[in-house]
């Protein structure tokens, strides 16, 4: 579903945008997929979450420090 260009979300319509992609991300999809897909940046669908109450998964990738990773 991808939204026009420079045109203003608001209202309703915003609230039921925001309820269809927390309802993705909650699915497992990442935040800039969702900014892909909808044609929005990651700022926009970051905002959206935050205004339906999603809760944000953290950062993925390497956990470990680069001491733990050398000696093991």
């Amino acid at each position: 579903m991808k939204l026009p260009k420079n045109k203003r979300i608001v209202g309703a319509e915003r609230a039921q945008l925001a309820e269809a992609v927390a309802q993705q991300y909650a699915s497992g999809e990442s935040i800039r997929l969702i900014a892909l897909n909808i044609g929005r940046s990651y700022g926009f669908v970051h905002r959206l979450l935050g205004e339906a109450g999603a809760e944000l998964r953290h950062r993925g990738g390497n956990q470990r420090s680069a001491c733990e990773t050398a000696s093991a």
